[in-house]
């Protein structure tokens, strides 16, 4: 069965980032093609990445990141819960990022996003940074309003367009996620290569 990691994206106390995520996945449960799971970042305690060598290099040397790494390698794809801080994404998110390499490659990603403008600009920020993790992200994404989706900015409550938008988003990113899968396992010759 194909998994996929729902990835918080923000650890900073008052977060929407993990109420966002448990609603991804209670709408996620009627998609039979995968299983789906939360995956808080809060809970790996990442100290600012400071490794000797790159991940592109070898596994995380600390114990916090080995965690992290273990994790994230358990996955065939991933939605990422995006909030917008300075019209890109957090710090934490980033961080996290940085301790990856080969356990995200040739796998697939979507987007649900918050924020002033839905956080969109945060998500095209991490469209580049996943690119040159070699990471597939989808077109479709979830865009939440803080001004029409949380009552007094605060209570969560996802309007009928975003919620529209989510079944489509999965839909591509199962998609993606079963074609990369083939690439991981090699099915697909370089191009220019002999048949």
């Amino acid at each position: 069965m194909t998994k996929i990691a729902i990835v918080t994206g923000s650890v900073r106390p008052g977060r929407q980032s993990l109420t966002i995520a448990e609603w991804v996945k209670a709408q996620a449960a009627e998609h039979a093609a995968a299983e789906f799971e939360v995956v808080d970042i809060a809970d790996f305690n990442l100290p600012v990445w400071a490794e000797a060598t790159p991940p592109s290099w070898g596994a995380p040397q600390t114990a916090e990141g080995q965690a992290w790494s273990a994790k994230m390698s358990e996955f065939d794809g991933y939605i990422f819960i995006v909030s917008e801080y300075n019209h890109s994404i957090t710090g934490a998110l980033k961080n996290a990022l940085d301790y990856l390499g080969s356990e995200v490659n040739n796998k697939a990603a979507a987007f649900v996003s918050y924020g002033s403008a839905g956080g969109a600009r945060a998500v095209e920020h991490l469209r580049g940074i996943l690119s040159e993790m070699q990471v597939a992200h989808v077109r479709a994404s979830v865009q939440f309003s803080l001004f029409h989706d949380f009552e007094n900015f605060a209570t969560f409550t996802p309007g009928p367009a975003a919620t529209e938008a989510l079944a489509p988003a999965l839909d591509q990113l199962i998609t993606w996620t079963k074609a990369m899968e083939a690439v991981r396992e090699g099915a697909f010759s370089p191009v220019g290569a002999e048949a």
